[in-house]
């Protein structure tokens, strides 16, 4: 038997900034794009892992009123789970998020004490995006 990870959730309060994010500024490939309800998610994954797919999805899609009330309220202050990425080269990557805009950096390049080299920064709807480098 074999197990393999194959989507991760991320929501977006405003898909489109988290598209312009995810595919221009990190580079990520749209998958899909997929409407339902009024609402939409968006798939993306990278060049060196076609399998595993972020899904982009609005916090109030599929949920009652109030449980999408109360995600909304938790993305905007940013007390979601993050995703952490992996990249050969932190600081072009960096500077390509920094130019694109509509993001708040964290934490520029910095060498880490357990040996890391990594940059943080949250994406337009506030989610935490760590970089490492490769």
């Amino acid at each position: 038997m074999t197990l393999s990870l194959s989507h991760v959730h991320v929501f977006a309060d405003d898909p489109d900034a988290a598209l312009a994010f995810y595919r221009d500024a990190l580079g990520l490939e749209v998958r899909s794009e997929v409407p339902n309800e009024g609402f939409r998610w968006i798939t993306l994954s990278t060049q060196e892992q076609p399998e595993l797919e972020i899904v982009l999805s609005h916090p109030k899609a599929g949920r009652s009123e109030q449980d999408g009330e109360m995600l909304s309220a938790m993305l905007a202050k940013g007390e979601l789970p993050g995703l952490l990425f992996r990249t050969s080269d932190l600081d072009a990557l960096f500077e390509k998020v920094q130019t694109a805009g509509g993001v708040e950096v964290l934490q520029e390049p910095t060498d880490q004490f357990w040996g890391v080299r990594d940059a943080a920064f949250r994406d337009p709807s506030g989610n935490l995006v760590r970089v490492s480098q490769a």
